[in-house]
């Protein structure tokens, strides 16, 4: 009889790279939960409804404007949703500016998927994202452009925007968790700078999910 394939590795990782319990509800998570969070139209819903019923993978970026979060939204956005709906998982994005940047940052990314704003960054604060940069030698394996480019090509699109602005505090850090059903901790990975990514190939392991080459749309590698 062959053997039946191995379930998805899941791990927990905290702020300080610490394991905790599978199952674990961290009071923070709890408390996270309460708080709103904003989608395209301006309809508010608790973030907790997110992830109520089904694992959720939650990405918190710096903020629209940042070009690594970009070039990191639009690897997002190569996930097809059918490998989503087949695990029975959510994918999210939240941003912290305006729900007024929603839309065109989607349409700029061409992301598909879920995303909301936490405006005045009160899930980020009890999640412990952390501000400022830290030095690393890690290299996002999304990102294309070097500091210069990228930087420049920020700026631009701020200047050239409706209204001068960064979309949210460019100081502030994202992170990738994954959460659910309910108050479940699966899997946290704070940034410590603005390239120190969690690798999508890797999150979507850990859920279950066929890795895709990011390099090829439509194109999906069985593991």
């Amino acid at each position: 009889m062959a053997n039946l394939p191995a379930p998805p590795i899941t791990r927990q990782i905290g702020p300080r790279d610490r394991a905790r319990p599978s199952g674990r509800e961290p009071g923070e998570l709890r408390d996270a939960a309460r708080r709103l969070v904003v989608d395209g139209d301006g309809q508010r819903i608790p973030f907790g409804a997110l992830f109520r019923e089904h694992r959720a993978i939650v990405v918190f970026v710096r903020h629209f404007l940042c070009y690594t979060c970009k070039e990191y939204v639009e690897d997002l956005a190569k996930i097809p949703k059918n490998l989503l709906q087949d695990a029975k998982v959510r994918l999210i994005v939240i941003g912290q500016s305006s729900h007024h940047h929603i839309k065109p940052f989607c349409s700029l990314t061409g992301y598909p998927h879920e995303i909301y704003v936490d405006p005045e960054r009160e899930i980020y604060k009890i999640l412990g994202m952390k501000r400022g940069e830290a030095a690393t030698s890690v290299q996002s394996p999304h990102v294309k452009s070097n500091l210069l480019s990228g930087s420049i090509r920020s700026i631009w699109r701020a200047m050239t925007g409706p209204a001068f602005d960064f979309q949210g505090d460019p100081a502030q850090q994202g992170g990738t968790l994954i959460l659910g059903p309910g108050n479940k901790v699966h899997f946290v990975h704070l940034d410590k700078n603005r390239l120190d990514h969690a690798p999508i190939s890797t999150v979507l392991q850990l859920v279950g999910v066929k890795t895709v080459n990011f390099t090829n749309k439509h194109q999906i590698i069985d593991i």
